[in-house]
């Protein structure tokens, strides 16, 4: 089973800390974990320093399986996509990343099984610079889950999708997580998302980990004033499960 422990981890750019001594314990395979947080908060580069994208202090411990360069993938939030390519070129370019060029059968199999379940298999031969921006944040989920990475880092992977969209990839990234055993870190401006499909929450401030644990003990009235400086409250709707509703700003 795949494991994943944070040690203090920290980054800088130039002489500026942006990120401080962010440390968990053992996230398991199958497991859904929200990173949280304000604008320019450390999301991103939380991510790039698990990924190794930039250097910085701590430590990143995978076990449970070959550390290789393919086991941890980060997708961020803008893709950068070749728009030369076509749908079906980009994401066959992601699976032979790191290995020969050979193409199996078996790997056109699964490219064609990933646009199928992310109903984009419409859009396998239409190039990516006529994409939406919604389309093209399906086509970099592709992209990602070809290669079957045992860590999948998601920075903000549906803020450009409709609301049955971001439902849709919600639910698929959850169920592919349990069924492939990926740990899966993503980050969200949607506390309502948070609560209903991530086990786990990490809460970014100012470089540093606020909080972190099971979701509903993290996003609380406390830290929603605390941290998002808004009064908010935690409701249970009628099939149980807690909700946030918000009531306004906060003003210093």
């Amino acid at each position: 089973m795949v494991t994943l422990t944070l040690n203090g981890l920290g980054a800088s750019y130039g002489r500026v800390k942006v990120l401080s001594d962010v440390s968990i314990d053992e996230l398991k395979a199958g497991s859904v974990t929200a990173i949280i947080g304000p604008n320019a908060a450390g999301k991103s580069t939380l991510f790039k320093r698990i990924a190794s994208l930039i250097k910085g202090t701590g430590l990143v411990e995978l076990s449970g399986s070959d550390s290789g360069p393919r086991s941890i993938c980060y997708m961020p939030q803008d893709t950068g996509a070749n728009a030369v390519l076509s749908v079906y070129e980009s994401v066959l370019l992601s699976a032979k990343q790191g290995s020969s060029w050979r193409v199996a059968d078996e790997e056109l199999t699964e490219i064609d099984r990933i646009l199928k379940a992310l109903r984009i298999d419409d859009l396998a031969f239409r190039g990516l610079g006529e994409l939406s921006g919604g389309q093209r944040q399906l086509v970099s989920l592709a992209q990602a889950l070809i290669r079957n990475p045992k860590v999948l880092l998601m920075d903000e992977p549906t803020s450009a999708l409709d609301l049955h969209r971001q439902v849709e990839v919600l639910n698929f990234i959850s169920q592919t997580a349990k069924r492939d055993g990926m740990i899966v870190l993503i980050a969200l401006h949607d506390l309502n998302h948070a609560l209903h499909y991530c086990e786990n929450t990490i809460v970014i401030n100012g470089g540093v980990m606020a909080a972190s644990g099971d979701t509903a003990s993290v996003i609380t009235r406390e830290m929603l004033r605390d941290i998002y400086r808004i009064d908010a409250r935690i409701e249970h709707c009628s099939r149980g499960k807690p909700i946030v509703i918000v009531d306004g700003a906060l003003h210093d």
